[in-house]
């Protein structure tokens, strides 16, 4: 609702009951995996949305249901990646629909922004890549979809690798001693190594084409194959 509600207790009382009759019906974990989607907001609703953040998690928290996060479903300046390790300790698995969201918007491909890579360093910091589903958007109409598809990918793989390539031991070593120079002054020479030579030979390993070559590979599949198709 847009407006301002006096009774929220029982709009939000009739959807815990629609989720509770949703999910009587038992189906097996080998075949699908539940998950619910927190949000702070609804387009067109900014002033009450039954499903909140809250509603959310307490739901999934005692009814086993797997937690999902969308970067663009909080305020501007919140980063999902703080939430990560605190759901970890509750949760053996989540969901995270990633998007790169623009204000209150979050149709737009997913790039290799901040957003992006404290997310994904965040996942590996606390190892927990192989208990965390990721979903990519890619709800942006406005370009060629193979493009915005491969962009997307590429993005999240980077800042998986990322986080992967940090020196781990030592970053801990210098949390555990207190000594909060040596941390910053490691992460801050990170962000200079050349981790694009890196990604260049991952692309040549996994026979796909580098950065460079992908807007020719795109345009061409969109000429040969995608103009065929109309």
């Amino acid at each position: 609702m847009k407006d301002l509600p006096v009774n929220r207790l029982k709009y939000r009382s009739i959807l815990k009951d629609s989720l509770n009759e949703m999910y009587s019906e038992e189906i097996s974990a080998k075949e699908m995996k539940d998950a619910v989607e927190t949000k702070l907001f609804g387009i067109g609703s900014e002033s009450y949305v039954v499903g909140s953040h809250e509603f959310y998690m307490g739901y999934a928290a005692i009814n086993n249901k797997i937690v999902t996060l969308d970067p663009g479903h909080f305020h501007p300046t919140e980063l999902i990646a703080d939430k990560l390790s605190s759901l970890y300790l509750f949760f053996d698995e989540l969901l995270l629909h990633v998007s790169r969201p623009v204000r209150w918007d979050s149709d737009h491909v997913v790039i290799l922004n901040d957003d992006i890579r404290y997310l994904t360093e965040e996942i590996i910091r606390c190892d927990k890549l192989d208990k965390t589903h990721i979903g990519l958007d890619f709800f942006d109409g406005t370009m060629n979809r193979i493009g915005a598809y491969a962009i997307g990918a590429r993005a999240t793989l980077k800042g998986l690798m990322l986080g992967l390539l940090e020196p781990q031991d030592r970053l801990n070593k210098y949390d555990e001693e207190g000594n909060a120079f040596a941390r910053l002054a490691l992460i801050e020479e990170l962000k200079m190594m050349p981790t694009g030579d890196i990604w260049n030979y991952y692309c040549e390993i996994s026979n796909v084409p580098m950065d460079s070559q992908l807007i020719e590979e795109v345009m061409n599949y969109e000429k040969d194959v995608l103009a065929g198709r109309r």
